[in-house]
């Protein structure tokens, strides 16, 4: 299992031209080594890399999960304009955001309909579109 997981993490960082450092391979393991998708803070990457016996700093988190996403490995989300949740799964998808505890999760794309975007200023061309449901218990 371990290989696997070892193997996934290391053709994740080589598709994307980066080179497989330990501190990258061991926070691409905990990113996509299962094969699964998830959300993650650079905070609770970082105490899983801890829980996991992993040696690296906040710091190095944090310029990690910038280099995955100039690489195309991780989009960004950004709710509140402060609080940044990094995604692996890359396809253009909705988000709910849980307010109570701060869980970010996804949308069912197919239920989403948008009609129309503003037109872009001139000299500008819409990148993309992120959508963030807020939900909080009724």
């Amino acid at each position: 299992m371990a290989d696997m997981t070892t193997e996934r993490s290391s053709n994740w960082l080589a598709g994307a031209g980066l080179r497989p450092t330990r501190q990258r391979l061991a926070l691409a393991e905990l990113l996509v080594g299962d094969g699964k998708d998830r959300h993650v803070t650079a905070e609770s990457l970082f105490a899983a890399a801890d829980r996991a016996g992993e040696k690296v700093s906040l710091a190095t988190v944090y310029n990690t999960l910038k280099a995955f996403c100039d690489a195309g490995l991780l989009r960004e989300i950004t709710v509140d304009g402060s609080k940044s949740y990094f995604d692996t799964n890359m396809s253009d998808h909705p988000h709910f955001y849980w307010e109570e505890d701060g869980h970010l999760s996804d949308a069912p794309s197919d239920e989403l309909s948008i009609a129309s975007l503003p037109h872009a200023p001139d000299g500008a061309e819409i990148a993309s579109v992120d959508v963030v449901i807020r939900l909080r218990k009724s």
